[in-house]
């Protein structure tokens, strides 16, 4: 009975002796992963949101939008975003021109009024030579899956002692996929807004 207690105690004190070493592990691990992976937000003078459509078939017109925000998750040693996720403000659409500007927040297009945001949330990230990332864009209460390709910045310091991540995503949608479907046809044959639109999205983080 007694060697059956005493048997007991060492299986006791080895499994709490274990679990202790383990909880070291888990610890170790944690702090290891967390000098290489961090959460960033948003720097927004020094981050944009830009695109470019087809008029008349011939040339770009080029707009951004002013008002944006988010954040994301960067692990430096893969050098990889873990996470993304931001919103742009459609009232802050700028094309250089007032009319063209309140022309595409009206129904016709954003419909601003009734959809004030879009939004984008990251699902998946592509490492490799040429990275990719994929996620859920949702404009005018419509949500899509798109794929951007990344430039990746890397990381560094700034002379103030913040630590910061930078990267470009860019990539086309179609406008009509999200309700953005007005147009007119031209004499000569086309039309003069293209479908096709191209993002350019420049992104700057500072460590949290």
């Amino acid at each position: 009975m007694e060697k059956s207690l005493s048997s007991k105690w060492l299986i006791n004190k080895k499994i709490k002796k274990e679990v202790k070493m383990f909880k070291k592990i888990i610890l170790s691990v944690a702090l290891a992963i967390s000098m290489f992976a961090g959460d960033y937000t948003l720097d927004q003078t020094h981050s944009g949101v830009s695109f470019s459509i087809k008029h008349l078939m011939v040339s770009n017109v080029k707009g951004k939008f002013k008002s944006f925000n988010g954040g994301f998750g960067f692990d430096e040693k893969k050098n990889i975003i873990t996470k993304l996720d931001g919103t742009v403000d459609i009232f802050s659409l700028d094309t250089d021109i007032q009319k063209r500007d309140e022309h595409l927040k009206s129904p016709d297009f954003f419909d601003a009024a009734k959809y004030p945001k879009m939004s984008f949330v990251m699902t998946k990230f592509i490492p490799g030579k040429k990275p990719k990332l994929e996620g859920k864009l949702t404009i005018k209460d419509v949500t899509k899956v798109v794929v951007f390709d990344v430039d990746m910045g890397g990381a560094a310091v700034d002379p103030w002692g913040v630590k910061k991540v930078g990267f470009s995503l860019n990539g086309i949608i179609n406008r009509k996929d999200f309700g953005l479907n007005w147009n007119k046809a031209m004499e000569t044959g086309g039309f003069v807004v293209g479908d096709e639109v191209k993002i350019s999205i420049d992104i700057e983080g500072n460590a949290k």
